[in-house]
């Protein structure tokens, strides 16, 4: 390998420098000129140090002073301090009186905050209670004939029911063009011709005509007609035995009554409801005294008319039995002031009625009666029992809509029943204009069924939104009711046999409860028993006869 020229020269400097640094070192030259200027730092720091020094004692002069200073100032500061921290102290005790003070206001405070809250928590919860009550015992005091099924007779402060229909202006009565339905005329059993007026008399100008006014004064009077039959007595001489002629049958007492004064108080009491002392003092008006009938004797008679008409309730219950559409119905009765019930089973039309007497409700109170084995379809108002019975079921939508509006008034936040009570009339209308089709549009029918199920979900939703309250439950229960039972509300529209409501049965028990308001109180059961039995075929004689009167004289003369 072949070494630079410029490399070597360097070396070969680098080396001479080294060689003479070698020899001074070696003479001592070097040494002494190190020594002299070690000397001159040496002098020079001795000489820094003694200047330092003199800084050092003049700052030590001025450091005892300042100290000195500090510690008349310390004392003083500290003079001003433990005064300071005296007062501090008296002011720090001062304060922890004040705050021992009303820490112990607070207490007091916060517990009867405390009670205060707790006190008006229990008077929240009073008036919540309160405010419940009082909306309960108003819906209460709100129903009537037009929010329940309380018969508008028993209606506290009933007002006047409105006329729907707008005013005509017109004078009431006849109208022209009308033909006139006249009173009328009776077979005469008296003529009484009137004279001539004074004015014809005095003047010869006045000559008579064919023209005849003829008007009529009817009256009334009852004539006694006594059928006294007389039997001679006769004796065997040889025997002693004694015999008489044979009486009728209807001639068994020494007085008897016939079928004519039987049904006179017979309808009296158990159709008018007229009490039987007033039957039998109005009887008694009418002969002139004559007759007076004893209570026991009227009280009889439904009895006798019952049991002179068992053929007839036989038929009514079998063409109960095979009828298809039936109306039924409960009411409360009163034996002794103890409760009975008094069922009705009727055919739409009314045409056959019969009344059933019950000591229980429920199902022991159905045995016996039609409904415990018709097979067609029942019409009544949401009574459970009868859901037992029937094999098809139709509400009475008539008390649907009184509890609607009962619901409308107790919970005015809400919007539903509104809209179904508006849905059910619109039904109900619909249905009425086609009673004559043999059946219903099913595209109408399936919008009224999807409008009904719509609004029942928008019910759900508000009572979500609005619990309903503890007091008034009867809206919240409506709709349950409606919900389960939607069948039983919409089948009118799918069978046109079948009523909206179950008028015919609240009918005839109105029949009989104004004779249950006018009694009280029965003294027998079999006394209810026997006017519910006497009732039915009364009403089927009153559908079937042009005279109630003749007809019911005829089955107490059987």
């Amino acid at each position: 390998m072949k070494i630079p020229f410029e490399y070597i020269g360097a070396l070969q400097q680098e080396n001479k420098i080294l060689k003479k640094e070698v020899a001074d070192f070696k003479s001592g030259e070097r040494f002494k000129q190190i020594q002299r200027e070690h000397q001159k730092l040496v002098d020079e720091y001795r000489r820094q140090i003694k200047q330092l020094n003199l800084v050092i004692e003049g700052l030590r002069k001025d450091v005892k002073n300042a100290w000195k200073w500090c510690e008349e100032a310390y004392e003083d500061a500290l003079k001003e301090l433990q005064a300071s921290m005296k007062e501090l102290k008296r002011a720090l005790k001062e304060k922890e009186k004040k705050w021992l003070l009303s820490e112990c206001e607070r207490e007091q405070a916060l517990t009867k905050i405390t009670d205060l809250c707790h006190e008006n928590s229990e008077l929240k919860t009073q008036l919540d209670d309160e405010k419940g009550r009082n909306k309960k015992l108003l819906a209460q005091l709100n129903r009537d004939y037009e929010n329940s099924s309380i018969p508008s007779s028993q209606s506290r402060n009933r007002s006047k029911i409105p006329n729907n229909r707008e005013r005509s202006g017109r004078k009431p009565g006849a109208q022209p063009g009308h033909a006139h339905h006249g009173r009328k005329k009776q077979i005469p059993t008296q003529v009484v011709c009137l004279p001539a007026p004074k004015e014809v008399a005095k003047d010869p100008g006045f000559k008579k005509t064919n023209k005849t006014i003829i008007k009529q004064l009817v009256s009334v009077e009852l004539i006694m007609n006594v059928t006294e039959y007389q039997a001679d007595v006769y004796c065997n001489s040889t025997t002693g035995e004694r015999i008489h002629a044979a009486f009728p049958s209807v001639v068994v007492d020494d007085v008897n009554y016939d079928g004519s004064i039987k049904a006179l108080l017979f309808l009296l009491n158990t159709d008018c409801a007229v009490s039987i002392d007033k039957s039998s003092r109005f009887l008694s008006d009418l002969t002139g005294g004559k007759l007076k009938i004893s209570g026991g004797m009227i009280n009889k008679l439904c009895r006798e008319f019952s049991s002179k008409t068992q053929a007839e309730q036989k038929k009514i219950f079998a063409d109960l039995l095979s009828s298809a559409v039936m109306h039924t119905d409960c009411t409360n009765a009163r034996v002794n002031g103890e409760s009975a019930y008094v069922y009705v089973c009727a055919t739409p039309d009314e045409q056959k009625v019969l009344y059933f007497a019950r000591e229980k409700k429920g199902h022991e109170g159905v045995k016996g009666t039609v409904t415990e084995d018709f097979q067609g379809i029942l019409v009544h108002d949401h009574e459970i029992t009868f859901y037992k019975y029937g094999n098809a079921h139709q509400e009475c939508l008539a008390h649907v809509q009184r509890y609607l509006k009962d619901s409308m008034e107790n919970e005015p936040s809400l919007t539903w029943h509104r809209k179904m009570r508006e849905l059910i009339r619109e039904m109900v209308h619909y249905r009425n204009e086609h009673a004559d089709d043999a059946h219903l549009d099913p595209k109408i029918v399936s919008d009224f069924e999807g409008k009904y199920q719509e609004i029942l979900e928008k019910a759900k939703e508000e009572y979500i939104l609005h619990d309903p309250s503890p007091y008034y439950r009867d809206g919240y229960n409506l709709y349950l009711r409606m919900q389960k039972y939607k069948t039983q509300h919409l089948l009118f529209l799918h069978d046109m046999r079948v009523q909206t409501t179950n008028n015919t049965a609240e009918r005839c028990l109105r029949d009989y409860k104004r004779k249950q308001t006018f009694a009280m109180t029965f003294r027998s059961f079999e006394s209810i028993e026997e006017l519910c039995q006497s009732k039915g075929v009364l009403l089927g004689v009153r559908k079937n006869n042009p005279n109630l009167y003749t007809a019911v004289k005829e089955i107490f003369n059987r």
